[in-house]
């Protein structure tokens, strides 16, 4: 009982310290992330911060995943009743890139920031690179066993959209390319059709 009690309040504990993060990630960016900034936004001397995570870096790891999260449902929520196949691959990518408009400063920690800054290196790279892939898996293997595509074109075309969405965000957030949301909006559509129309439906 004692032990419950304790594993609840550390994970309690870990909870204030990640969501203050988070909001810093969100509004600041990771340029604004020190052991002080954290331990301040969440009530707690920095010390404390030290009795549950390693460092700041493993701190922005388990951010990571929370984005993820965060993005998952939002996907979820806004293409749960779209028709599976093509046009649920299409509404999934769209619905990832609206997240990232939405949050840049989780863009740039996903896409720009170097690995040494993201705690887990390699294991937050592969984290990253696979979360649009993951995000649609279940429509990809709905499509290939409903021979709408291949697997050798799945992952063909699973590579473009990757550099398509990361392209088009990195133009959009750092460069606002093109200047007017509607126009982006516009321009992302096209580009995704383009990449799926070859999928049936």
């Amino acid at each position: 009982m004692i032990t419950e009690r304790k594993e609840i309040q550390e994970q309690r504990m870990k909870g204030y310290f990640i969501e203050a993060t988070k909001d810093i990630l969100k509004g600041e960016g990771l340029k604004n992330i020190s052991v002080r900034n954290i331990a301040e936004r969440a009530g707690y001397s920095f010390a404390t911060l030290y009795n549950y995570f390693k460092d700041v870096k493993e701190l922005v790891f388990y951010c990571v995943k929370d984005f993820q999260t965060e993005c998952e449902t939002h996907v979820k929520e806004r293409t749960d009743k779209t028709t599976r196949g093509s046009k649920k691959l299409k509404a999934i990518t769209k619905a990832y890139l609206e997240y990232f408009i939405q949050y840049p400063g989780i863009f740039e920690l996903f896409f720009i920031e170097k690995l040494s800054d993201i705690g887990g290196n390699q294991e937050a790279s592969a984290l990253i690179i696979s979360f649009l892939d993951r995000l649609c898996e279940e429509e990809w293997n709905y499509c290939i066993k409903n021979k709408l595509t291949t697997e050798k074109d799945a992952v063909r075309i699973k590579t473009s959209l990757l550099n398509a969405t990361t392209g088009l965000l990195l133009l959009y957030i750092h460069r606002r390319h093109p200047k007017d949301y509607t126009e982006y909006i516009k321009l992302s559509g096209n580009q995704i059709e383009h990449i799926l129309n070859e999928i049936g439906s």
